[in-house]
This record gives C-alpha cells, sequence and structure tokens, in this order.
C-alpha cells in the first residue's frame, strides 16, 4: 500500500470504530425503537373496556446498583465485573389507569432493567478521555460494544438473513422442468410471514400457480386468492398480471381451473342474472367462502367467513398494512410477482441468486435487542394485566404500581443476554466475549452468523461469493462444521442503518412533485 492509502485508512478509523455498528445500533434501540414499541402495543383494557391503561413516555436512567440495604448507588463496568453484577440502567414508563371518562394524569413507573452497552449513549463510559478511563480502571483502547450480566462479558453477534419485504425468485431443478418459486418474507413489528408462490405442474388436473402463507393449510390456487382480495373479474385478474398475450393464455387456464374449485361456492343464477357490480361481489365472497373453508374447517358460516378476512388481512404480506382497505394493494404486488415468476419460467428474466450480498441483511444488537425487548413488554403487559383482573375480581382497590412486576422484564432479556437463547428459538446470539488477546475481543465484536443448520452441507452458502468483497473477510472464518457460516466483517466494512420510510417517500415526493399512494 502507498503511503496515500494508509492516510485514508487513518482518516476511516478518525470518523468510524470497529465496533460503531453495535453501538449506533444500540443507541438508536434506546432513543427510539423502545418508544416505537410501547408506542404501538394495544392498550390494557379492563372489564369490558370500563377502566383503559394508557401509557407515556419512558425514561432510561444511568447504570446504577441496588444495594442490600435498599439504597441506589451508581455502577461503573469494572465494579459489575468484580462484583458479578449486572451493569445495567432502571426504566420508568409514564403510566395512567383510567376510568370510564376519567383522564387522570400520567405517573412514572418503575418497569424493570435494560442491560446497558459499553460506551453506549446511557453508559458512564460515553465521551470520556482516555485519562478518565483510566481513573475508572478501564481500558482507554477497548472499544466497547458489549454487555456485563452477572460479571461476565458479552458479546452480541450479528445475525446474516434473506433480506425482508424482498420478492425471491428461485429455480427449482432445470429450466426445462418449468418449476419456480417466488418468495417474500414480509415482516411487520417482529411478527414474520413466509408467503410462496410457486408455479410447478399439478399432480391432478389443477392450477399451476399455486400460493401459500401462514395459518392457511396447504396451497391455494392465486386466482382464487387474487379474487378474495377484490380482483373479482377474469379480465381484472389478466390485466393485472400482465400484457403479453402468452402469458395471459397460461394466466386463463388456471383462471379455468380454479373457476371449478370455486363451482361449489358460486351461485349461477347470480352470475347470469345480476349486474356487474353484484356479479364482483359475489365472486369475491365465493373465494373468501373457499380460504375460509381452508383456514376454520367445520366451523359455522359466519365464522369461516371472518376467519377468513381476519387471515388475509393479518398474515398476508403484513408489511403492506393489516387494514382491510390495503386488499387491493396485495393484488397488485402479488400480480407484478406473479409475472416476475411466469418470466423465469419463460428464461425471459434470470432467477436471483440468494447468496448474492444485495439479498442479505445484516441484524446488529439493536435490531436483536428490538426483538428481544418486544416480547419481554408484550409478557409485562399480560402479566399486568392478569394482576389488575386479579385485584378487581377481588375487590380491591386498583394500584398501577402493585400491578407492575419489574422482574417480568428484567428477567426476560437477562436471562437471553446471559444464556444466548433468544426469542424466536435462535440459540447462541450472545456469546461470552473472547478475551484471549485484544485481535479476538476485536474479530469476535465484528462476527457475522449466517442461521443455516451446521449439519447440511450448503456448499453454495459457505463459498466465497464475489459480492462480499470489501464487505467480509476472505480468510477468516472456522475450519469443520461452521466454515463458510461463521464469518467476520473486513476491516473497512461499515454497516449502513436503515432509514424511516416516510423520509424516503417525502424525498421522492419533492423530485417529482407527484404523491406516493401507500
Amino acid at each position: 500500500m502507498t503511503v496515500n492509502n494508509w492516510k485514508l485508512v487513518d482518516a476511516f478509523f478518525d470518523k468510524y470504530d470497529l465496533v460503531d455498528h453495535h453501538i449506533k445500533s444500540y443507541n438508536d434501540f434506546v432513543n427510539n425503537r423502545i418508544q416505537n414499541i410501547i408506542d404501538i402495543t394495544d392498550p390494557i383494557s379492563l372489564d369490558d373496556g370500563k377502566y383503559t391503561l394508557k401509557t407515556g413516555k419512558i425514561r432510561i436512567e444511568k447504570p446504577s446498583n441496588k444495594e442490600a440495604d435498599g439504597s441506589r448507588s451508581i455502577i461503573d463496568p469494572t465494579e459489575a465485573r468484580l462484583r458479578n453484577l449486572n451493569y445495567s440502567a432502571d426504566m420508568y414508563l409514564e403510566m395512567a389507569l383510567n376510568e370510564e371518562g376519567e383522564d387522570n394524569p400520567l405517573e412514572e413507573v418503575y418497569i424493570g432493567e435494560l442491560p446497558v452497552m459499553l460506551k453506549s449513549d446511557i453508559c458512564h463510559l460515553n465521551g470520556l478521555s482516555d485519562e478518565e478511563l483510566i481513573k475508572k480502571h478501564e481500558d482507554p483502547q477497548d472499544l466497547g460494544g458489549y454487555f456485563i450480566v452477572n460479571g461476565s462479558e458479552r458479546a452480541v453477534v450479528t445475525m446474516e438473513e434473506i433480506a425482508p419485504n424482498k420478492i425471491i425468485l428461485e429455480r427449482i431443478g432445470e429450466v426445462e422442468d418449468r418449476h419456480a418459486k417466488a418468495v417474500v418474507t414480509s415482516i411487520k413489528s417482529g411478527f414474520k410471514a413466509r408467503i410462496t408462490l410457486e408455479y410447478k405442474k399439478p399432480r391432478k388436473n389443477k392450477a399451476f400457480l399455486r400460493i401459500s402463507f401462514p395459518y392457511l393449510p396447504g396451497e391455494i390456487p392465486l386466482v382464487i386468492l387474487l379474487r378474495a382480495l377484490g380482483l373479482s373479474t377474469d379480465q381484472e385478474i389478466i390485466t393485472a398480471i400482465s400484457d403479453d398475450n402468452n402469458f395471459q393464455m397460461m394466466i386463463a387456464d388456471d383462471i379455468q381451473v380454479s373457476s371449478e374449485e370455486l363451482n361449489n361456492f358460486i351461485d349461477q343464477s347470480i352470475i347470469r342474472n345480476g349486474d356487474k357490480d353484484e356479479v364482483r361481489q359475489h365472486l369475491q365472497d365465493a373465494a373468501i367462502k373457499y380460504i375460509g373453508n381452508r383456514v376454520a374447517k367445520n366451523m359455522p358460516k359466519d365464522y369461516r367467513y371472518k376467519r377468513a378476512k381476519d387471515v388475509i388481512n393479518r398474515y398476508l404480506l403484513p408489511h403492506m398494512g393489516i387494514e382491510e382497505d390495503k386488499c387491493h394493494d396485495k393484488a397488485i404486488y402479488l400480480a407484478e410477482m406473479t409475472e416476475m415468476l411466469l418470466e423465469v419460467i419463460e428464461e425471459k428474466r434470470d432467477p436471483h441468486d440468494k447468496d448474492h450480498y444485495t439479498n442479505k441483511r445484516l441484524r446488529v444488537s439493536g435490531d436483536l435487542m428490538e426483538d428481544l425487548f418486544r416480547v419481554a413488554f408484550t409478557n409485562l403487559t399480560r402479566d399486568m394485566s392478569y394482576q389488575l383482573e386479579r385485584s378487581l375480581s377481588r375487590g380491591k382497590e386498583l394500584s398501577i404500581k402493585q400491578a407492575v412486576r419489574s422482574d417480568v422484564l428484567t428477567e426476560n432479556i437477562k436471562h437471553a443476554i446471559a444464556t444466548g437463547n433468544w426469542v424466536g428459538g435462535r440459540a447462541g446470539v450472545s456469546q461470552l466475549l473472547d478475551r484471549t488477546s485484544y485481535m479476538g475481543t476485536l474479530s469476535h465484536l465484528r462476527r457475522v452468523v449466517s442461521p443455516l443448520t451446521r449439519s447440511q452441507p450448503h456448499f453454495e452458502a459457505r463459498d466465497l461469493h464475489p459480492t462480499q468483497f470489501g464487505k467480509i473477510c476472505p480468510n477468516e472464518t472456522p475450519e469443520g462444521p461452521n466454515c463458510g457460516l461463521v464469518k467476520n466483517l473486513a476491516l473497512l466494512c461499515n454497516i449502513s442503518e436503515g432509514s424511516d420510510d416516510q423520509k424516503i417517500i417525502d424525498v421522492i415526493e419533492q423530485m417529482d412533485g407527484i404523491e406516493i399512494r401507500r
């Protein structure tokens, strides 16, 4: 490397630290995401809506420790290590319990402790000079980015996953097999829904295009789902999917086959004699009844219909919204997805490479802590609801402070970081920090782990991919079963943070002077 290149490297490290991605992500989690989780959580309602619990702002203090005599004292990381304590901060949430028509003032209630990442905004070490760090018995060269739970240092490793809310096209077998699928992992507020649209030759005289999504047993013809979403007539379905005559003929075949499956739910007299709007509504209702028969078999008619609508709204592409007025947008999305899949079948479009880094996302500490806090806070609200209902049934006076058992939140979060067993059944998310050497510590904090099973070969996933150049170190990977699945970030790799959707939409609207319909 030339002298100028080294200057460039120095300039990079003047601006960024090696563990910046963890600290920035955790700061965003503390400053913004915790409040968002609390705001979108369903409010607690008791006695058929007679009592409601209102929540306000959350306040997180600097790390402290509760002593045996009940007093609180400020705690530094070194003390937490030596005394086998947790380096955590107290959380206070504004709450008010309102009876019908009341609007009581909000009061701060202690809800639990949050493990604090070293060198983050709420850490005592944040912004200290080298001399001040030495006074606190800390190594000035230590970059932070880890937690201290029960006196042991725990690092949350970066998790690699397929990009959410993005259509991934896959070809199955050879081109002549004419078998392919389009997959979307739709994520909304921690809920993950995998939607799979498949084109394959059916075993019997059935539709070629079939779709599956959560809470729907098996697969159903795509055409039936599009009808249920509001594209009721044959013409609407065909024109929404494609302008290509060849594709339109393929869809027309599927429409014919799926119409036979719907026959039991269609009243032919309405189709023959009804006006245009009446026929459209009837075809949509028939499709919803068909789905209702799948999701709530052997249940009453009304319940089947209601359940089918609920499943479509909640579990089909939840990232687009769970309101009923989003059904048409979902139908258009699926139509676009179908056209892309047919283009793969007809070799007009290449399938996606799952190992391409464009189709991957890295989840760092803040993202993983968000998942953990969301589940822990849900458990806390459930426990509060139970405690308040119990007080109500015993005729006691309702008290928020007595209803909040802070151990629920604290233990949920602490246990996950202490053991590495995360929400969603993942293990090894947090690990004991490698202190073998300084380089070992840095390497551990820049580790990237793939969720694939270690026992399977997964040759392509383990291979070094050209798109990893400059992002992933080509050499640093363990030997044995973890080879190629446990990776490390390249030295000058910096992980960009996600942006607020609304800000992007505002910029596009300003550029083009058009309004984007969401």
